[in-house]
């Protein structure tokens, strides 16, 4: 409400007053602004509230959103989330020696590094600038009371504290990249250090950023504990194994909701890591995939006209996991038994062995590449998983599209027109000249040495390439 009591020097910010952003046409006519609600107040009809509201309206990027101001009128609901995250609190509090304690979160900061995981959770769950979060101790440690606050309620010497976290929210990774141009665009690029299988080696990845500069972007790697930071950004390129349970899902849809362009857009990840849902999208479009079969749990019955070896599959399955050969009535038994227990729907697949299955990389319906990958040494598929958790894989070869069967390109370029303009592999079996689709993955490999053996750093210009064109149309 009083811009004249913040300080000037924020860098890639203005700041200015409800009043002004209600009446500017400046504010008004466009929808490129992101909104940082500082005011006083934010209940319901205050001027902060109308602030979030019309941002909204006006499809600007806002913290905190209508949303999330909502959630705070249903406190059971923030302390059920909060027993999701018991060891969490525990392990932040277990040194303090009262029973109550109040963290203040500015902007994702807090001034005990002690509780800085605890104050980056808190944020990415409930974007506010300013969050109080009390907890008590009983048995254990427990989240009593989660509110928004202003400026006027944090003790002395707070004010310069949140004016540097905001600027360093503003500012984003220019903190710490100050001998960097600005660039036209922001790209996050999500990975795990955790993923065990990930879509793209290191040097791939260095290979995207080399890229991304090229094309005007700043990129940053962000993790699953960035999901707070996703306003900030122009676009998300997604580089971890997805799926609809899972929070690379989430990062896609808050992601979309904040007007980023998004590669894996949440509609690929939903309708390309259901198996059940990917046979039924293709069969009824005429597309040939090995003889199928839907089992339900309550009706496990192969048909009379299915020979084993039949494969049976798990609907979200990836990386060749959820994935079993059956070579009789007992192992079959068995399999369903096992994977029932995860989904009430299998596909009962016909096993049609092949020394390699073709994949071709497909992004903004066009062919990035095409590679033969072959079986996993005496195993039926290319990735051979053991007990231990490794896994072996077989030899890959990647040609030019050019000298790809026709027939196999047109299959695959058939396949993912049914799903979006986003980046797909799509795996297919050629059986006599005839290719058969065995799936759309919507997070395909692209690793260094391996997909980009043909077009080399033209593969990572030509992904950049479409992000360019897919910001350029919002």
């Amino acid at each position: 409400e009083n811009p004249e009591k913040w300080s000037p020097q924020i860098e890639g910010a203005k700041i200015i007053s409800p009043t002004d952003y209600f009446a500017n046409p400046e504010y008004q006519e466009s929808k490129t602004y992101k909104v940082i609600n500082l005011c006083k107040s934010h209940q319901y009809q205050s001027l902060g509230y109308y602030v979030s509201l019309l941002a909204g309206a006006r499809s600007h990027k806002v913290i905190p959103e209508i949303a999330t101001l909502q959630d705070f009128r249903f406190p059971s609901l923030i302390k059920d989330d909060a027993e999701e995250w018991d060891d969490l609190i525990h392990n932040s509090l277990k040194e303090v020696q009262d029973n109550k304690v109040i963290i203040h979160i500015l902007f994702g900061q807090v001034e005990n590094p002690k509780y800085a995981r605890l104050g980056n959770l808190l944020f990415n769950l409930y974007q506010v600038p300013v969050i109080q979060a009390s907890f008590a101790k009983k048995e254990k440690w427990q989240l009593t009371n989660l509110k928004p606050v202003h400026v006027q309620e944090l003790a002395n010497g707070s004010k310069k504290a949140l004016e540097e976290a905001l600027q360093f929210y503003v500012a984003g990774k220019r903190v710490v990249r100050k001998k960097y141009e600005r660039k036209k665009y922001d790209l996050a690029i999500l990975m795990s250090p955790e993923d065990a299988t990930p879509p793209s080696n290191p040097r791939a990845i260095q290979k995207f950023i080399a890229a991304g500069e090229k094309y005007g972007f700043n990129i940053e790697v962000i993790t699953k504990n960035d999901f707070g930071k996703l306003v900030q950004f122009d676009a998300l390129f997604i580089r971890e194994t997805t799926n609809v349970n899972h929070y690379t899902y989430r990062f896609a849809k808050k992601a979309e909701a904040e007007g980023l362009v998004v590669i894996d857009d949440a509609n690929s990840i939903l309708k390309c890591t259901n198996k059940v849902y990917l046979h039924e999208l293709l069969t009824s479009n005429k597309i040939a995939v090995p003889k199928s079969f839907i089992l339900r749990k309550d009706a496990q019955q192969l048909p009379e006209d299915f020979k084993f070896p039949v494969v049976i599959k798990q609907p979200d399955g990836s990386f060749s996991k959820g994935v079993k050969k059956v070579a009789n009535e007992q192992e079959l038994k068995d399999t369903l038994k096992e994977l029932f227990q995860k989904s009430e729907l299998l596909i009962a697949q016909q096993f049609i062995p092949t020394s390699y299955d073709w994949r071709v990389g497909v992004i903004n319906n066009q062919v990035l590449y095409v590679c033969r990958y072959f079986m996993a040494q005496n195993h039926w598929q290319i990735v051979d998983w053991k007990k231990n958790g490794q896994h072996r894989e077989g030899k890959s070869e990647t040609i030019a599209a050019s000298d790809a069967p026709k027939a196999l390109i047109d299959t695959a370029l058939k396949a993912t027109s049914l799903i979006g303009t986003s980046l797909y592999g799509v795996d297919i079996k050629e059986i006599d000249g005839k290719f058969y689709v065995i799936e759309v993955n919507d997070n395909p490999n692209i690793d260094s040495g391996v997909e980009d053996k043909v077009l080399k750093n033209k593969l990572y210009h030509k992904i950049m390439e479409s992000f360019t064109e897919k910001l350029q149309k919002k």
